[in-house]
């Protein structure tokens, strides 16, 4: 564009001088030659285009990524259970209903005319990766005891559950439920009649903290879900069902991150 524009300024300043040099030798074919000169020099130049019509290349950043993105589909693809079927057992009580790409299950019965639905989440996983928390015997108390001999569990998998149970048009009883692989525990449990009003559902009272009741009721409760099939045989079911179902569907989040990184 600089180079254009100097000789642009050339033509514009030797105009004059061929003009008059032709004028005074009174050759008309030299001006005829200038006429169009000049008016290359008098056009308006197209401004320089701040942005390139051409197709832009992809970033190297996400040539990287997409690279990491292939080698980790390639390790889940190794593992042994993105591909497990889990074989449901014979007496198992509940229909399962599983979409791909969802984070969630459900499983449906009837019983004695009752609607029960749990809706299983995705596990809280504990692998052997987690941090040992044991002390070494020099963090150990006076007394020498470690944190399994003072009472306390190793920590598990869980899966959240949510068990809803209706009786027709009736109220919905509601359970907050975390299962391990050989037990359920309630967190908590509410009873709403749907009223139509979202505001009013909002605030409506949900009872209390399910371990302020008391123990005999407590019990009755998980008497009551085991009666109805949240029982270890469900719970060690879906243990193992949503473990696998976790790396189905991360395999298939990596392969549509691949796909959209490969536009």
């Amino acid at each position: 564009m600089a180079l254009f524009a100097a000789a642009r300024r050339a033509a514009v300043s030797a105009a004059p001088l061929l003009l008059r040099a032709s004028a005074s030798s009174g050759a008309n074919r030299g001006a005829a030659l200038l006429r169009p000169l000049a008016a290359v020099a008098a056009r308006p130049q197209p401004r320089a285009m701040p942005f390139s019509s051409a197709p832009a290349t992809r970033p190297s950043s996400d040539a990287e990524l997409l690279s990491v993105i292939e080698s980790e589909i390639k390790y889940a693809e190794d593992c042994d259970d993105h591909d497990r079927v889990e074989e449901i057992p014979e007496n198992f009580p509940f229909k399962i209903t599983d979409e791909k790409g969802t984070n969630a299950v459900t499983l449906k019965r009837t019983y004695h005319g009752e609607q029960i639905e749990i809706v299983a989440h995705m596990p809280s996983l504990v692998t052997g990766d987690e941090p040992d928390h044991d002390r070494d015997d020099g963090e150990k108390g006076e007394e020498g005891d470690s944190d399994d001999d003072a009472g306390e569990k190793p920590p598990q998998s869980s899966v959240p559950l949510t068990v809803t149970i209706t009786k027709g048009d009736g109220p919905i009883l509601e359970f907050t439920c975390t299962a391990y692989p050989d037990e359920v525990l309630i967190d908590s449990l509410s009873v709403s009649q749907p009223s139509g009003d979202d505001e009013a559902d909002l605030i409506a009272y949900e009872g209390p903290d399910f371990n302020d009741l008391d123990e005999n009721l407590q019990r009755a409760f998980h008497k009551y879900l085991e009666l109805r099939g949240i029982s270890p045989l469900t719970t060690n079911f879906l243990h193992e069902y949503m473990i696998n179902k976790d790396s189905r569907e991360y395999l298939l989040w990596l392969r549509k991150m691949k796909d959209y990184f490969k536009q």
